[in-house]
């Protein structure tokens, strides 16, 4: 891949005018707060346009499209139902956003779900929905993207327009710790996981000389703004476990930074990966919590 501060203006993380300049992108599971906060960390960084994909026509984005409307009144937000591990659906998609803007730069999978907590509440459908969810909708952006990314574009006459006068695509796989190790939650979690953390591994290959990167972020214990009482056990709505099922000491003893997480920390890691910043990474498995993984299990000298 061509060095992108050298090669072309338009691709420079350096540029005054935003780092993601002229962008066109897509971030799924947009109601979730994971990806609340990356639609607004890639509009806070100039994307032209974020098309914020819900699973149903029935999850609401307004609120969030019209406060970024004030904020960032240049980056258009778009609300788009998708269900992300629907092939055709998928293909739809990426082909209104060419014939549109003609252009599509930067891919955000973060419609993950959590499944159930134990085996014995684990149903096959339920290990299928995970998988659906946390690995097939990946594998579709990773099938079908690149060469929508791969096309060069004119610049447009819409805010933060800019040319594309190179091929350029970053793919964005937001999965968890239960990609590398088990024990988070539940067996569909892990299992899912580690297939997600596969399909960008895989990828490397596949992307080879297509100008497109592809990374894994793999959240720790964040904090979703959800108590226990109002939380779906079963994990079939949920995208992460809610951080109060660890206690404040808890997280003292076992996390580095003795905290949980928060979206926007993600968010940002996404936005350094969606931009030229991490130009020389593909591949990668960008670990977001808090030092945790790397302290567990603790061990005591004897």
């Amino acid at each position: 891949m061509p060095d992108l501060n050298d090669s072309s203006s338009h691709f420079s993380p350096y540029r005054s005018d935003g780092k993601l300049y002229g962008f066109v992108c897509v971030v799924t599971g947009a109601t979730q707060s994971i990806g609340q906060a990356i639609v607004g960390e890639l509009a806070a960084h100039g994307a032209a346009c974020i098309y914020a994909c819900t699973r149903t026509t029935n999850e609401d984005t307004s609120d969030l499209a019209s406060t970024l409307s004030e904020t960032h009144p240049n980056t258009k937000i778009i609300p788009y139902p998708l269900i992300a591990a629907d092939e055709q659906a998928t293909l739809t998609l990426i082909d209104d956003i060419l014939n549109s803007w003609g252009r599509l730069d930067v891919w955000v999978s973060s419609s993950g779900l959590l499944g159930p907590p134990s085996i014995d509440m684990t149903t096959p459908s339920d290990l299928q929905k995970c998988f659906e969810a946390n690995s097939l909708a990946p594998f579709f952006a990773l099938k079908y993207a690149p060469a929508a990314m791969g096309k060069l574009a004119s610049k447009g006459n819409y805010p933060n327009a800019a040319p594309k006068d190179q091929k350029y695509g970053s793919i964005i796989v937001v999965s968890s710790v239960a990609s590398t190790y088990g024990g988070c939650w539940g067996p569909c979690y892990t299992m899912s996981s580690h297939a997600a953390l596969g399909v960008v591994q895989a990828g490397v290959a596949v992307l080879k000389g297509s100008g497109v990167r592809i990374n894994c972020i793999s959240p720790g214990q964040i904090d979703v703004g959800i108590d226990l009482k109002g939380f779906d056990m079963r994990g079939m709505k949920s995208q992460l476990p809610p951080a109060n099922l660890q206690s404040p000491e808890s997280q003292k003893e076992h996390i580095g930074l003795e905290r949980a997480g928060s979206p926007s920390e993600v968010a940002r890691v996404a936005g350094f990966l969606a931009s030229g910043f991490s130009s020389y990474m593909t591949g990668a498995n960008m670990v977001v919590d808090g030092g945790a993984s790397v302290m567990m299990p603790l061990t005591l000298p004897i």
